[in-house]
């Protein structure tokens, strides 16, 4: 579960540079990586809630 939030932590910190770059400097390269970590981003946590509910249930 740790190593889960710890990749949970960097996708995020990953997605709030590049989607800065883009927004702040009109970066379109940082916009298609922010992109393509928002999709990594939303498998982790869906991953993060299935280990979360097994966890609550034992």
């Amino acid at each position: 579960m740790k190593e889960l939030l710890d990749n949970l932590n960097n996708l995020i910190a990953d997605f709030t540079k590049d989607a800065t770059l883009q927004v702040e400097n009109g970066n379109k390269a940082a916009g298609t990586r922010a992109r393509k970590t928002s999709l990594a981003i939303e498998k982790a946590l869906k991953e993060f809630r299935k280990v979360s509910v097994e966890q609550s249930k034992n």
